[in-house]
């Protein structure tokens, strides 16, 4: 499923990431028991995180700062989170299936990109980025690669990077029956944070999808 470039190992060492592949995903509309998930965890994140400094201080989310901050940029779930917590924004994505991966990534504060399973051209590699790669983003514009940051591809190109995000080509949509989750886990992120985080993406798609299959499940560290 993924190769790793050994200069991710020596650029990050004790960084992981993650990887779940879930095939067999009915990925529609049409069970409310999602609606009252989001509800619970509106009021979950309410209740954890009162202020907008305690949200600096929440889960994972000064590393992902930290991370950021090196190259002058801000960690994007904030804004998302403050939005959702403070301004009233509902939670909602593009289909279920991104909805089960967004309500994950706000719980946990982990970033998070997820690609059509069907569209991957594996295996997949995660290198170092030389900071002069390109790759068409998921808004449907060129994104370049920034030095240094860590970025995932397969064979048909760059799928992903930390500071670009996920691809178009290999976008989730309504259509997609097989998924592939990336759990990015920057410099102080523990594996069993990232596996707890994969196990409540995978809990989201079972409140829509009947009888998703794991087929593939693993943390990688450095």
């Amino acid at each position: 499923m993924l190769t790793i470039d050994e200069t991710w190992k020596t650029t990050y060492p004790g960084t992981s990431i993650g990887i779940m592949a879930v095939n067999e995903i009915t990925n529609s509309y049409g069970n409310k028991t999602l609606t009252e998930k989001k509800t619970h965890l509106l009021q979950f994140l309410q209740a954890q995180i009162k202020t907008k400094e305690a949200l600096l201080t929440y889960g994972p989310l000064p590393h992902y700062v930290q991370y950021y901050h090196h190259y002058r940029k801000t960690y994007h779930v904030l804004p998302q989170l403050e939005s959702v917590i403070f301004k009233g924004k509902q939670i909602s994505g593009i289909n279920p299936l991104v909805e089960a991966m967004f309500m994950a990534e706000l719980k946990s504060g982990l970033l998070t990109a997820g690609h059509d399973g069907d569209i991957l051209k594996l295996p997949l590699l995660l290198r170092v980025a030389g900071g002069k790669e390109k790759y068409t983003g998921i808004n449907g514009k060129e994104q370049t690669t920034k030095k240094g940051d860590m970025l995932l591809a397969d064979s048909g190109g760059i799928i992903s990077s930390i500071l670009g995000g996920p691809d178009f080509r290999t976008r989730i949509t309504g259509t997609t029956k097989k998924c592939v989750f990336v759990v990015y886990g920057v410099p102080g992120i523990s594996s069993n944070i990232i596996e707890a985080h994969l196990a409540q993406i995978l809990d989201n798609i079972n409140e829509f999808s009947a009888n998703p299959i794991v087929a593939f499940q693993h943390v990688y560290t450095a």
